[in-house]
């Protein structure tokens, strides 16, 4: 097997994982200021990616969505 097909298979079977948890993989292009704003919540809360920075600051916002009403 080549080393393209083995790669293939790795990102696949990982995409089959992450399904499998509920999650999905999404692929964004944001500006220099947004990824910063991420970046910066990653090293305040100690998290661990850009990923649960902003799932971080999405549940901020539905909290403070649910306050307002």
């Amino acid at each position: 097997m080549s080393k393209a097909a083995t790669s293939t298979e790795k990102t696949r079977a990982y995409r089959q994982r992450l399904r499998a948890s509920g999650g999905e993989e999404v692929l964004f292009q944001l500006p220099h200021e947004t990824v910063a704003l991420l970046d910066n919540v990653k090293q305040r809360h100690g998290l661990r990616s850009r990923s649960q920075a902003l799932l971080q600051l999405l549940n901020e916002k539905g909290a403070t969505a649910q306050q307002m009403t």
